[in-house]
C-alpha cells in the first residue's frame, strides 16, 4: 500500500526574504518525496514576492501558486491554498518557518501505521533570527482539556484532508486563531489523534510574530476565546470561555454542579496538630472548611475513623452546622486503601470525593467546581491544586522523574507560569494524588477501587492507572480548585522498595506516565 500524498499549504504575505528562502529550502530537502506545495499570495505589496513564487513554481513541478486578486487575510489565503489541494493529507506551514528534513516522512509514517488516523501533531522549537534553535517544546499525548486552554498542538499539524473538508476548513472571523479553531473542530469528529514525538518544526521568531511576542496579535486572543466558546457549545459543555493570564491562554469556567449527590469520604484517626500557630483537630477543620466554601445542595461526609479516634473529635464532627455526617468505625489494621473502600461502600452519592483529613479549602466552591467536569464523556477523575502552608505548590498533577512518581512543580510558587503556562490551565495529567480526588461512583467500582495490597503508598497512582489504562478515561487537574494540604501531620510518608516493585510488576516501567506533561516539568 502506497503512502498518502501530502499537500503543504502556505499563506504568503510579505515574508522576510531570507526566512522565506529557508522555508523553501526546507521543503525541497524533505526525505519524503510525494508532496505538493500550494502557496497562496495574499497580494503581497513587496515587489519581489510574486516573481519569486512564479520562479519557484516554474522550477519545481510540485509547487503551485495561487495569485489572489485582493488581500483577504490569513484565513482567506489559507482557504485559497486548501481549495487547490489534491493530497490525502493537509500539512500547515507558515511562510517563514522551517521543517526538519524528515518532517513529512515522520508524519506520513504515523498515517501509515494507523488507517483511522485523522490528525497528527509533532513537537516543535523556536528559531531565532540567526538560525539558532531554542526552547524545544516536547508535547504531551492528546489532551483535549489542555487544548481548550492553550493551542499546544500548533506546529507541525497534519490532517486527513477529508475531515478538514467535512468540518468546513478554515472559518472566517477566526484570523490569528484559525489553526486552533480547526484543530478543535477536527478533534470533535476525529477517529484517532496521534502525537508524533520529535521537534520536526522550527517556528521562526521574527518581529511582530506570535513566536517572538505573544502580545503581538491581540486580535488572535479574542478570536481564540470565540473559538474555544464555540467548541464548548458544540460539545454541550456548560462553560464560559474567557481570556487566560496571558495571550494564547484561556480560562474555561464551567457551570458548577450543585445538585448531583456527592459523598466526601475522609479517612481519619482524629489527629490534632498545630497549623499557623493554632492547635486544631484536623478532620473537624477539614469538614468545616469544605462546608463553608461550598454551595452544593446534596452533600454528605462519610468519616471513616479508626477506633482510637478521640471521642471529642467525633462529637465535634456531629456538631458541625450544615454538614450531613456519617460516621463509620474502622477496626482493622491501618490501611488507607481499605478505609477508602469502606467509605465508598457506605456512601450514597453518585460522585465520590476522597479527601485527606489534613486539608483546608482555599478557593470558593471546591466541591461543585471539582466535580463539574465529571458530567462530560471521557473524564474519569478530577483533582485540585494543593498548596503547602507557605503557599508553595504541593500538587499540580503527578509526573515520572528520577525513577519514581513525583509531584509536578513541587514547591513552586503559585504565581509561576509553568512550562507553556501549564500551572494556569486545566489539563490532563498522568496521575492525581489521592489526597483529594473526585470520580463518579460507577468509575470507582468499575476500576476495582483502591488496591488493598497497597495500604499506604501508590494506591492512588494505581487507581489512576486503572482508570486511564483499563477504562480509557482521562484524568483532569483543575488549576483554579485549590486546597491547603498540611501533609504528613499524622504519619510517616516513607516509600518502601516493595511498593515500587509492586507497581513495576503490575504496570511495567513508569515511563508511560509522562503522557500528561510537556518537557520542562520539574
Amino acid at each position: 500500500m502506497s503512502s498518502p500524498r501530502v499537500s503543504l499549504i502556505t499563506a504568503v504575505y510579505n515574508p522576510p526574504a531570507d526566512a522565506f528562502e529557508d522555508t523553501i529550502a526546507s521543503v525541497l530537502a524533505q526525505s519524503f518525496a510525494d508532496w505538493e506545495w500550494i502557496l497562496s499570495d495574499d497580494c503581497s505589496p513587496e515587489p519581489w514576492v510574486l516573481p519569486r513564487l512564479r520562479e519557484l513554481a516554474a522550477a519545481e513541478p510540485r509547487v503551485r501558486i495561487v495569485e489572489r486578486a485582493e488581500n483577504g487575510g490569513i484565513v482567506a489565503a489559507s482557504s485559497s491554498s486548501l481549495a487547490e489541494a489534491t493530497g490525502e493529507l493537509i500539512a500547515l506551514l507558515d511562510h517563514d518557518d522551517v521543517l526538519q528534513p524528515n518532517a513529512l516522512e515522520k508524519m506520513v509514517d504515523a498515517y501509515d501505521r494507523f488507517e483511522d488516523l485523522d490528525y497528527a501533531y509533532s513537537d516543535q522549537d523556536l528559531m531565532t533570527d540567526t538560525g539558532e534553535l531554542v526552547h524545544p517544546y516536547y508535547k504531551p499525548d492528546w489532551s483535549p482539556e489542555r487544548l481548550r486552554h492553550h493551542n499546544y498542538c500548533t506546529h507541525f499539524s497534519v490532517f486527513r484532508r477529508s475531515i478538514v473538508e467535512e468540518v468546513g476548513g478554515f472559518r472566517e472571523g477566526f484570523d490569528g486563531s484559525q489553526d486552533h479553531d480547526l484543530v478543535m473542530r477536527v478533534s470533535e469528529r476525529a477517529r484517532r489523534i496521534v502525537h508524533v514525538p520529535g521537534a520536526l518544526y522550527h517556528w521562526r521568531q521574527v518581529p511582530g510574530s506570535a513566536a517572538a511576542d505573544n502580545q503581538a496579535k491581540p486580535y488572535a486572543w479574542e478570536a481564540g476565546v470565540r473559538a474555544v466558546q464555540a467548541h464548548l457549545d458544540r460539545l454541550g459543555i456548560r462553560a464560559r470561555a474567557e481570556r487566560g493570564v496571558s495571550p494564547g491562554l484561556y480560562r474555561v469556567e464551567r457551570e458548577p454542579d450543585l445538585d448531583t449527590p456527592v459523598s466526601v469520604i475522609i479517612p481519619t484517626i482524629g489527629t490534632s496538630a498545630i497549623v499557623w500557630g493554632h492547635l486544631r483537630a484536623m478532620v473537624v477543620e477539614t469538614v468545616r472548611s469544605v462546608v463553608a466554601s461550598s454551595r452544593h445542595r446534596n452533600l454528605e461526609f462519610v468519616i471513616v475513623y479508626d477506633t482510637p479516634t478521640p471521642a471529642p473529635v467525633l462529637d465535634a464532627l456531629r456538631a458541625i452546622e450544615g454538614a450531613d455526617i456519617k460516621l463509620v468505625e474502622f477496626t482493622e489494621k491501618f490501611s488507607f486503601s481499605a478505609k477508602c473502600n469502606v467509605g465508598a461502600a457506605h456512601a450514597s452519592g453518585d460522585v465520590l470525593v476522597f479527601l485527606n483529613d489534613d486539608m483546608e479549602a482555599y478557593s470558593e466552591g471546591v466541591i461543585e467546581h471539582l466535580i463539574a467536569p465529571l458530567r462530560e464523556a471521557g473524564v474519569g477523575m478530577t483533582g485540585p491544586k494543593l498548596l503547602f502552608e507557605d503557599l508553595r505548590i504541593q500538587h499540580a498533577g503527578l509526573v515520572y522523574g528520577s525513577g519514581t512518581i513525583t509531584h509536578a512543580y513541587y514547591r513552586s510558587r503559585p504565581d509561576e507560569r509553568g512550562n507553556h503556562g501549564e500551572l494556569h490551565m486545566n489539563r490532563e495529567t498522568s496521575a492525581l494524588t489521592g489526597a483529594c480526588v473526585a470520580m463518579r461512583r460507577e468509575v470507582f467500582f468499575d476500576a476495582g477501587g483502591f488496591s488493598e495490597r497497597l495500604p499506604v503508598n501508590y494506591n492512588d497512582v494505581d487507581l489512576c492507572l486503572k482508570v486511564r489504562r483499563s477504562l480509557g478515561l482521562r484524568l483532569v487537574w483543575l488549576h483554579e480548585v485549590v486546597l491547603f494540604h498540611f501533609e504528613s501531620v499524622s504519619r510517616d510518608n516513607a516509600v518502601h522498595d516493595w511498593e515500587k516493585d509492586f507497581m513495576n510488576n503490575r504496570w511495567g516501567s513508569y515511563e508511560h506516565v509522562r503522557e500528561g506533561y510537556s518537557n520542562g516539568v520539574r
